[in-house]
């Protein structure tokens, strides 16, 4: 195996894949800890901290942001057309799909 800065290039971006993937995996875990602590704010934290390894795990996966955006907002809008319990419960589908709008 040679070691031209091309290789080296990507065997960096695939370790920052798998570090950013390990990212996720613990923000899912420190969510359901502070969910079992009652900690609001830790439980905000961890959200905030999941959201943001999952948009720079999608831009280094080649999904930009605006990209990931307009997903969010299209698999809203097929929930809330299709009747999801959330929405019919809470209107929480419409309500994330226009505050993500108005940004």
């Amino acid at each position: 195996m040679s070691n031209t800065p091309k290789d080296l290039d990507v065997a960096k971006r695939a370790k920052v894949i798998e570090w950013l993937k390990t990212e996720v995996v613990d923000n899912v875990s420190r969510l359901f800890k502070a969910l079992w602590e009652g900690s609001t704010a830790k439980v905000g934290d961890s959200l905030a901290s999941l959201m943001m390894s999952s948009y720079i795990l999608g831009r280094r996966l080649g999904v930009s942001y605006r990209d990931l955006d307009d997903l969010l907002i299209e698999k809203l809008k097929k929930h809330r057309q299709e009747g999801h319990q959330l929405e019919d419960w809470y209107q929480d589908i419409s309500t994330l799909e226009e505050h993500l709008r108005k940004r």
